[in-house]
């Protein structure tokens, strides 16, 4: 890992929130040019600005340097959700989980 692949990350990332170079340095409290001076290659990041820049993003610094990873939201979400409930609420939601997984895969084996 390099310093060139963090800052095509926060690129990609900020990118992918619609956010200008601009509005992600003054939402950061930083100065205007801040974040176009790490896309440029003037400047990193400490470890607390990075830390500040994931927060920002609403990642994880594991999700920061995980590019494979193809969560969607609503699963992150969910995730989220199922950690606040009861073992016993789980367990309700458990057959019904394997039922709609059973379902996909079934739909999925159907397809040409």
């Amino acid at each position: 890992m390099d310093e060139q692949f963090v800052r095509n990350r926060i690129t990609e990332l900020r990118l992918k929130k619609d956010i200008s170079e601009y509005q992600m340095s003054l939402d950061l409290g930083k100065n205007k040019g801040y974040i176009q001076g790490i896309s440029s290659g003037r400047s990193m990041p400490s470890m607390k600005q990075f830390f500040e820049i994931c927060d920002y993003l609403e990642i994880t610094p594991k999700d920061f340097f995980n590019t494979s990873k193809t969560e969607r939201p609503l699963n992150k979400e969910a995730a989220a959700l199922m950690n606040d409930l009861t073992a016993e609420d789980l367990e309700a939601v458990l057959p019904i989980l394997l039922r709609l997984k059973r379902r996909t895969n079934h739909h999925k084996g159907a397809e040409p």
